[in-house]
């Protein structure tokens, strides 16, 4: 290139320049973390517990294996294959997969685009005349041409200077729609294993339900036995075996029953764990997980791993950075192009020196007239922006009342258990007062009767408050991101005590009958 071509090219290379001076600009707010309100203001401590801080949602971070908390290897097994065969897990991955090409997609605006072409074509271009004679008009026309061949190759280079940082801004937006993307693939992880956990803990509470029925069959069976005696000796009237033979039939159709529900529940284990229910099927155990105890003051840092609350405070980051794609739309753009290449009318000088093309220069573009387009993108930027910021605190504040919710559960249900052990208690010792006050003939089997229905009452409302105190357990893990630190801790606590004396429970119970 000489050096006239060189001052040709000055206004060009001053434009690059300015140009690269002006990328440093980036219109658009900047993302500042939206603040809770006063009013919604997160609390200093938890009703339901103190020592409690203020969360401040921040990225994941890397959370342990909180249902090993359990301490029940076959649970253990069951969150292991989520990870495997899990579809709603599959489908947040490849979500996230394609969230992360997006961003590759976004940041390959900074780079130029470089294409090639290559052609060749033959073809005619021709002539026309006419002429005109005095006193007579006369016309004649003719046609010329010749036949002419082209061959061009060209190499073509365009790159847009991202002057108002709308690139940036882009890239910014999609890098967060990433993470959000990333928190929501946790998120659908920990609701899986929660679920997961939940179900097996409840399949085995109605293990605990189920040999508790079996047992009360037996027990009612026994029963009708003594009133069948009693009948024949003349002792009693027909209608208490009628009664007797009543309620074995009742408990026995609670037993299957109680089949159903389990059924149910391990059917969407199966689900869970990415099985047909054909092909999957757990024997039934006693009941062997004990939940962890919840420690007085845990700090409420630990919702900062809550997977929705990162995911939305992660999309109001990519929503903010919307604003300044729309904003930038009001302004100018810069386009540097470049191409250069050969053209000859034959093959054989097709790549000669004298076929040499070329060309560069700038090209500035602004919308001088949209209609309203740019004003209403922004306005459906910033309403979006807002409703993101509400998503967020609301997210945020539905955390603090799931935490709070189970805290409560888990600390009101521990206080009904003790009282209904007592009252369990209670109803074993009449069963058997009045089964050998009915024995003797003291009292009607009336009496049994209600001594015995009282019994199995207070037993099935025991392992329903456990069940409900085993998810509540789950629940506080999930709400709280995935589980807490409870190494630290000496005792086992309530929870696991009332476990063991549940399965003591059972065999006192049919021991007495």
């Amino acid at each position: 290139m000489t050096q006239q071509d060189l001052f040709k090219l000055k206004p060009v290379l001053m434009a690059l320049a300015v140009s690269l001076a002006l990328t440093a600009c980036a219109v658009g707010p900047d993302y500042v973390r939206p603040q809770m309100e006063e009013a919604t203001m997160a609390p200093a401590v938890f009703k339901e517990g103190q020592n409690w801080k203020p969360a401040q949602p921040r990225d994941l971070m890397a959370d342990g294996k909180w249902w090993e908390m359990f301490n029940d290897a076959q649970l253990n097994a069951l969150v292991a294959q989520v990870d495997v065969s899990n579809q709603n897990l599959a489908l947040a991955e490849a979500n996230f997969r394609s969230a992360v090409a997006l961003v590759q997609s976004s940041r390959s605006a900074y780079s130029p685009t470089l294409s090639a072409s290559a052609g060749a074509s033959r073809g005619r271009s021709g002539s026309a005349g006419s002429s005109t004679s005095s006193g007579t008009s006369s016309s004649s026309s003719g046609s010329s041409g010749s036949v002419r061949n082209s061959y061009t190759f060209s190499l073509t280079a365009a790159w847009e200077a991202d002057i108002w940082g709308k690139v940036r801004r882009d890239v910014e937006s999609s890098q967060a729609s990433a993470q959000a993307s990333a928190a929501d693939l946790a998120g659908a992880r920990l609701s899986a294993q929660a679920q997961v956990a939940q179900n097996y803990l409840q399949l085995r509470v109605l293990d605990a339900q189920q040999q508790l029925l079996d047992d009360t069959v037996q027990a009612y069976q026994r029963s009708l036995e003594v009133a069948q005696n009693q009948y024949n000796a003349g002792m009693v009237a027909k209608s208490d075996v009628i009664q007797a033979q009543t309620q074995l039939k009742s408990a026995q159709a609670s037993a299957l029953d109680n089949g159903v529900t389990r059924a149910q529940i391990e059917h969407a284990i199966a689900l869970l764990v990415g099985k047909t229910p054909a092909s999957f099927s757990l024997p039934r155990s006693p009941l062997t997980a004990v939940a962890p105890p919840v420690p007085q003051g845990v700090p409420s840092m630990l919702l900062e791993r809550r997977p929705d609350v990162a995911a939305a405070e992660r999309r109001v980051a990519s929503a903010n950075a919307k604003i300044g794609v729309a904003k930038a739309a009001y302004f100018p753009s810069l386009t540097l192009s470049a191409s250069g290449g050969y053209q000859s009318s034959t093959f054989a000088d097709w790549f000669t020196l004298p076929g040499r093309v070329w060309s560069l220069g700038p090209q500035l573009a602004q919308t001088i007239f949209d209609g309203g387009a740019r004003q209403a993108a922004t306005d459906q930027a910033i309403a979006s922006y807002d409703g993101t910021v509400a998503t967020y605190k609301q997210t945020v504040l539905t955390a603090f009342q799931e935490v709070e919710d189970n805290l409560a559960a888990l600390r009101i249900l521990e206080q009904e258990a003790a009282v209904q052990g007592e009252a369990l208690q209670a109803a074993r010792q009449a069963v058997t007062l009045v089964t050998n006050q009915y024995k003797a003939g003291t009292v009607s089997y009336v009496n049994v009767i209600t001594a015995q229905a009282t019994a199995l009452s207070a037993e099935l409302n025991s392992l329903n408050i456990l069940n409900r105190r085993m998810a509540a357990s789950v629940l506080l893990a999930k709400a709280l991101g995935g589980g807490w630190d409870g190494h630290s801790l000496d005792d086992l606590g309530p929870l696991e005590q009332q476990s063991a004396e549940r399965a003591r429970g059972l065999k006192e119970n049919a021991a007495l009958r």
